[in-house]
């Protein structure tokens, strides 16, 4: 090579490093702070592109069946609070810790994906009522009294709605502004089957109203299990009432979350390769923690075989402190419970709510101090 090609060469190989420093860095992800809200669009590439391939479970569980659940806002009040990113399970339990928390952020993540499409349901009627009152109208397609105050009670609120037949004329008008609000007004892709699933789900809360539980649809054996009314009138160990239905100002937390697309459903199992990673990656890329993760009982189903150890490897995987904290709901006979008077003695099983350090569970892993469900139980006592 001559001297001059020598020193063209060398000037194109400065340059060129000179390229790379400058590209390199900005074609990276860089991180920021978590959202204010998310646009439509963002908001659905969250769901579409974090979520699996949909599984079964063995009930709808389009309520909970956990009536202690509201036990331990208190003490996660105390530990979590400021509350950067929560992560659930199932139905609307969700929205009373996210009422009781105030996260930055929330995922839903279920392994059905007719629980991701109950929570857009629920998102749509939620956008829809301003108030509790509308709120429940739309959902039961029932009409309240007219003299309803706005700051009743969730006992004299949903007592408004006992007896009340149901409308098949507000139904079919609810049913169509839930498929306005999703596919119009938020422009989601949503499938003739996803409606038609969200069409039986909103028709179960018009057939059964305020009595809907999680045994809906099957039959009387399956009867003991509570309400929504037992679920949204039931009160922590000081008797306050902590649902989302307690309050206007309760209920306009989740609706504000709702608004800013902040409450994001994904179909996923807690063991499965992408949704829980997915979550990890994007809190990671935006400097926020894990703070609370409830996961109901999930983990006895997973203790069934080596499911457990994946979901474990996906929680070390998330981004977490020392305050963030698991949610456990452990019931003592077959997952039902019964309600009963302060003082009386329980007449059957009941669910018990504990919590959890993520940081203590993860290091129980690690050393194998966990081999079954019960090690997880005894850890979070």
């Amino acid at each position: 090579m001559s001297r001059g090609a020598s020193i063209r060469f060398g000037i194109l190989t400065v340059a060129v490093s000179a390229l790379v420093l400058c590209v390199t860095p900005t074609s990276r992800p860089r991180a920021e702070a978590l959202p204010q809200q998310l646009d439509d669009r963002t908001f659905w590439m969250l769901v579409s592109e974090f979520s699996e391939s949909g599984g079964t479970f063995r009930s709808d569980n389009l309520v909970s069946n956990e009536l202690a659940f509201e036990q331990v806002i208190p003490q996660l009040q105390a530990r979590v609070q400021p509350t950067s990113a929560y992560i659930g399970v199932g139905p609307d339990q969700n929205f009373t810790y996210i009422a009781a928390l105030k996260p930055r952020i929330s995922f839903i993540v279920d392994i059905r994906r007719q629980n991701m499409l109950l929570h857009l349901m629920y998102k749509a009627i939620i956008e829809l009522s301003p108030t509790r009152i509308e709120f429940l109208a739309r959902l039961f397609s029932r009409q309240p009294p007219a003299e309803l105050p706005l700051d009743a009670t969730a006992d004299e609120l949903i007592s408004a709605f006992q007896g009340v037949e149901p409308s098949a004329l507000a139904f079919e008008r609810t049913r169509q502004d839930i498929r306005r609000t999703l596919v119009y007004d938020h422009g989601f892709s949503l499938s003739a089957a996803d409606f038609s699933t969200i069409d039986y789900v909103f028709r179960a809360f018009y057939s059964a109203g305020p009595e809907i539980r999680y045994s809906f649809g099957r039959g009387s054996g399956w009867q003991p299990f509570p309400t929504y009314r037992d679920l949204m009138t039931e009160t922590d160990l000081s008797n306050v009432q902590r649902s989302y239905m307690a309050s206007e100002e309760l209920y306009d937390v989740v609706r504000d979350m709702e608004m800013r697309n902040l409450v994001v459903p994904l179909v996923g199992d807690f063991a499965g390769p992408k949704a829980l990673r997915s979550v990890a990656r994007y809190l990671d890329l935006h400097h926020s923690t894990v703070s609370v993760f409830y996961t109901s009982n999930v983990e006895q189903y997973l203790f069934r075989g080596d499911l457990w150890q994946r979901f474990y490897d996906n929680v070390a995987a998330l981004p977490i402190d020392a305050r963030s904290t698991f949610i456990r709901a452990f019931f003592n006979n077959q997952g039902r419970v019964f309600r009963f008077e302060p003082g009386q003695q329980a007449p059957g099983p009941r669910s018990e709510q504990l919590l959890n350090p993520i940081h203590t569970l993860l290091a129980a892993y690690s050393e194998g101090r966990i081999s079954s469900y019960y090690d997880v139980i005894e850890l979070s006592r």
